[in-house]
């Protein structure tokens, strides 16, 4: 007999072993910002964001993002988002500084919960965790784009946006930013197919029509990519010449938002200064 309880023993310890660890419980009420993965949701204790002023060139498309965040802080009927267009022009940027923004006034109102590339199967048990809480969420997808052999994810997306039976609950709104403006690829091909040309046209495009709010980012003139590095050098103190921040652009081949820092932090490292 002692030798079956020892036998049984080790059998336990052994499938403890081989069991996943448990999933941490996470309070929805105590940070500004969440991750949520394959393994669940963990707290940001800090929410990196820009200051709203420093966030030039953008001004249009800024004063509707921050509206739509302010009605959702504040329990208002608030708008799902697609951010769209040029790389490095502060989609994502903006949407961070914004739910910064409200929760300078006040903490508790909204938090940010950025969704990895990898966890989009995972949103709707995310969805049931967040209907629970008395608090506003910004569940954000960055950089979202689908294969065109993927049917399912566009599929799933629209039913959490609106008329699915898991559809984003009444506390939350999402926030996507894309390159495309369809967020699915397109063709022109698709005009000439044979059999119903526009049936796949259109279904592609119902996914952008979901989103309440389509907001465009465009190429960044030079002015403006001149004025964000001016706001930024003005705020950290450095010293800086137009004709070198150019050059820096040329020799990116590109000017945008993203360059504009990038040339601000080479700035900084010159003068010696820690960001």
């Amino acid at each position: 007999m002692p030798e079956e309880i020892d036998a049984l023993a080790r059998i336990a310890a052994a499938l403890e072993r081989l069991a996943p660890p448990a999933v941490p419980t996470v309070d929805w009420l105590s940070s500004p910002a969440y991750v949520w993965d394959k393994g669940g949701a963990r707290a940001v204790t800090r929410l990196q964001a820009p200051a709203l002023a420093l966030l030039r060139g953008i001004d249009g498309q800024k004063a509707i993002v921050t509206g739509n965040v302010a009605r959702l802080a504040s329990g208002h009927a608030a708008h799902d988002m697609l951010l769209w267009g040029s790389r490095g022009m502060g989609k994502s940027a903006l949407l961070r500084a914004s739910v910064a923004a409200e929760q300078a006034k006040a903490p508790l109102a909204i938090a940010l919960v950025q969704v990895a590339p990898d966890a989009l199967a995972g949103l709707t048990t995310l969805f049931t965790q967040l209907s629970a809480v008395d608090r506003r969420f910004l569940v954000f997808i960055d950089d979202l784009g689908f294969e065109d052999s993927d049917g399912a994810g566009p599929r799933a997306l629209r039913s959490w946006l609106e008329g699915g039976v898991e559809a984003r609950p009444a506390n939350v709104r999402l926030a996507v930013t894309s390159n495309r403006r369809a967020i699915v690829g397109r063709h022109a091909s698709e005009q000439d197919d044979p059999l119903n040309p526009r049936d796949a046209v259109d279904d592609k495009l119902a996914l952008a029509d979901r989103f309440g709010l389509s907001i465009g980012f465009h190429n960044c003139s030079q002015d403006d990519y001149l004025a964000i590095i001016q706001g930024y050098a003005e705020a950290l103190g450095l010293e800086w010449q137009s004709a070198d921040a150019l050059e820096w652009s040329r020799r990116r081949g590109a000017r945008s938002g993203r360059v504009a820092w990038h040339y601000v932090v080479e700035l900084a490292g010159r003068a010696g200064k820690v960001l």
